[in-house]
């Protein structure tokens, strides 16, 4: 899926969000989108299913301006996309198998053998084969996430958007994550697009980085752009973080720890089902 978003424009009130936001995001990529909290990276996740209507503007999915239609006719462009909240969104009071398959049963009204073979194809993807049955409250956080990742990718979706997939993760977990969204991204040649405070993953898994400042992207362009860049909004924005020296040599690799470690669980099976 290829996403175009021209001159958008989005005020709430006398606060400003967008004031001509342009992007693009081509198909198959990973899209990391940065900014300062309050730039509107949340909001543009909205803006792209059409729960916020934006003020003045172009929204184009492959072509198709997304601006002014209907609820009904947004239907077939909103199920095209897969949403990972930031605190993964589980239905605690269903199992695993029953929050993957959720989309199958509520969007297309799957049948249960159905239900049940994409289930397993879809956790064998994020490395969580085997875990249909066990209660959500049981997971770790990152598993939890793992088996968003797995829901939305149940329904087949052509977008994965994920708010924050890393937030409240500690270090070798987030690398997990990691792990899983580019392994998804080569498998199933999804566009990703990932918000982040993490500068660490928007470094490791971007394929692209934007970065959010004042209603507009301040800079768009690889780690490797990002990195030699001498914009002072983008050279501000990183010190911020861990610092830019560091984004040169410190990458996610450096604190990897094998999918098996992936539990804050420690069930005996943990090591064969992670």
């Amino acid at each position: 899926m290829k996403i175009e978003i021209r001159d958008l424009h989005k005020s709430f009130g006398k606060l400003k969000v967008f004031t001509g936001l342009n992007l693009t995001i081509e198909a198959g990529e990973i899209s990391v989108i940065m900014g300062r909290s309050g730039t509107g990276k949340s909001v543009l996740l909205k803006h792209l299913v059409g729960l916020i209507r934006p003020d003045q503007g172009e929204i184009l999915i492959d072509g198709q301006n997304i601006v002014g239609l209907s609820e009904r006719e947004l239907y077939p462009i909103r199920i095209r996309f897969g949403m990972i909240f930031q605190n993964g969104g589980m239905l605690q009071s269903l199992n695993v198998a029953d929050n993957v398959g959720l989309p199958l049963v509520e969007l297309r009204g799957a049948d249960r053998k159905e239900v049940a073979a994409k289930v397993s194809e879809k956790l064998t993807l994020v490395g969580l084969e085997g875990r249909e049955t066990q209660a959500v409250t049981t997971l770790s956080g990152g598993q939890q996430k793992r088996v968003a990742i797995a829901r939305a990718l149940a329904q087949d979706a052509e977008c994965l958007m994920f708010d924050e997939p890393t937030a409240g993760l500690d270090p070798p977990i987030s690398a997990t994550v990691d792990d899983v969204i580019e392994q998804v991204n080569r498998d199933t040649g999804a566009t990703c697009i990932v918000v982040t405070h993490d500068l660490i993953s928007a470094f490791t898994v971007g394929t692209k980085l934007h970065l959010l400042h004042e209603g507009k992207v301040a800079e768009s362009g690889t780690p490797e752009e990002f990195q030699a860049s001498r914009n002072p909004i983008v050279t501000e924005f990183l010190s911020r973080g861990v610092g830019i020296e560091k984004h040169r040599t410190l990458s996610r690799t450096n604190v990897k720890k094998p999918r098996a470690q992936d539990g804050e669980t420690t069930a005996p099976d943990a090591k064969k089902n992670n």
